[in-house]
């Protein structure tokens, strides 16, 4: 019973929607997978605290407010042999002057319908898009009151 563990890498990522009710998918540069912006957390760092680099790092934004959505695992997109253990927040940001920078090649505000016809990253497609349903629904009920 010789099988290998996955490396686990940690990871946070932002639920950013917009106030449509879209939701933002970014792709990395060299990769075809549409994912959350976010990234790898350094040793020691907490989870908001890395994303708040990340965000800075990868949209030019630095988020005016985060909550936790929870913990989840996925296989990893880009590293074969790997699964993410990922810290996801909802972030606030202004959507409207959200630029791609660092390794993000791609920007895309999708519906959740939109987001199923694009090649997802594991987690995206399990965990976020069900999240982010819930979410733009509870957006969209707010704003009719």
């Amino acid at each position: 019973m010789s099988q290998a563990r996955l490396t686990t890498l940690r990871i946070a990522a932002a639920v950013i929607l917009d106030s449509e009710g879209r939701l933002l998918l970014v792709r990395k540069r060299g990769t075809e997978r549409f994912m959350q912006a976010g990234g790898k957390l350094e040793p020691g760092e907490p989870a908001e605290a890395a994303l708040r680099r990340e965000l800075h790092e990868e949209l030019s934004q630095a988020p005016s407010a985060l909550r936790l959505l929870g913990e989840f695992t996925a296989p990893a997109a880009n590293e074969p042999g790997c699964q993410v253990h990922a810290w996801l927040f909802l972030a606030k940001l202004p959507s409207h002057s959200l630029l791609a920078a660092a390794e993000i090649a791609e920007l895309r505000w999708v519906t959740p319908d939109e987001a199923r016809e694009l090649p997802l990253a594991a987690l995206t497609r399990e965990h976020v898009l069900p999240l982010a349903v819930r979410l733009s629904q509870q957006l969209m009920a707010s704003q009719e009151h």
